[in-house]
C-alpha cells in the first residue's frame, strides 16, 4: 500500500511530462508554420520585385539601343523596331543593305545591358517592301522621343508626343521656355513631320 502513493508521484510526473512535451510540440509547430509564411511572403516579394526590376531594366535597354542608332546617321532607324526582353533585344523592320543590319546589330550590342541580340532587319528591296514611301505616325513619334531622350536640356518624361499625318503634337508642362523651344526644334528635324503644334505649358516660377 505505501508504494501506491510512489507509483501515483511516477504517473503524474510522466504525465506532466507528456503534457509539457506537446505543449512545446505545438509551440514549435505554430512557430515553424508562421515562420514558413513569413518565407512565403517574403519570396513572394523578392520575386514581384525582381519582376519589376527586369521590366524596367528591358524598357530601359529599348530606349538606349534607339537613341544609339538614331545617332548613327548612316542607319535609317525610323523602319527598326526595337523590342527588350531579359536583356535580349530584337531587332526588326527593314534597312537598305546588309551593312546596315550588321552595322544595326553592332551598335545594339554595345548598349550597356544587353545581352544579346536576335537580327530579324529585312534587306530592303522596293518600295513596296514598308508601308509606304513616307514615314509612318508611330514612326516619328518613336524617333521624336528617342531624340528628346538623348537631349538631357528637355524633361522629356514630362512631355507627350503624338502624330497624326506627319502632324506632331507636343504637350505637357515643362519648367523654362527654352525647353519649350528646344523640343519643338528637335520634333521639327525628324524625317517626315510637316509640321509642330507645340502645346507645351510652361510652369510659372515660385
Amino acid at each position: 500500500m505505501k508504494n501506491v502513493p510512489f507509483s501515483r508521484s511516477i504517473i503524474a510526473a510522466v504525465l506532466s511530462t507528456v503534457v509539457m512535451s506537446g505543449v512545446a510540440f505545438a509551440e514549435e509547430t505554430v512557430a515553424t508554420k508562421a515562420e514558413n509564411a513569413v518565407d512565403k511572403v517574403g519570396n513572394s516579394i523578392d520575386n514581384s520585385m525582381k519582376k519589376v526590376d527586369n521590366y524596367m531594366d528591358d524598357s530601359s535597354i529599348t530606349a538606349k539601343v534607339k537613341s544609339a542608332l538614331l545617332n548613327e546617321k548612316s542607319i535609317r532607324s525610323t523602319d527598326i523596331k526595337v523590342k527588350t526582353t531579359g536583356g535580349v533585344v530584337t531587332l526588326s523592320g527593314f534597312v537598305s543593305s546588309k551593312e546596315q543590319s550588321s552595322q544595326a546589330d553592332g551598335v545594339a550590342k554595345l548598349v550597356e545591358g544587353v545581352q544579346s541580340v536576335k537580327n530579324e532587319l529585312k534587306v530592303q528591296k522596293g518600295k513596296n517592301d514598308t508601308v509606304g514611301e513616307y514615314v509612318g505616325d508611330s514612326a516619328i513619334t518613336s524617333e521624336v522621343k528617342a531624340k528628346m531622350l538623348a537631349d538631357k536640356a528637355v524633361p522629356s518624361r514630362h512631355i507627350t508626343v503624338q502624330t497624326s499625318n506627319g502632324v506632331v503634337k507636343l504637350s505637357g508642362t515643362v519648367e523654362k521656355e527654352v525647353q519649350s523651344e528646344q523640343a519643338e526644334k528637335i520634333a521639327k528635324l525628324v524625317d517626315g513631320v510637316k509640321s509642330v503644334e507645340n502645346d507645351l505649358v510652361v510652369k510659372a516660377a515660385k
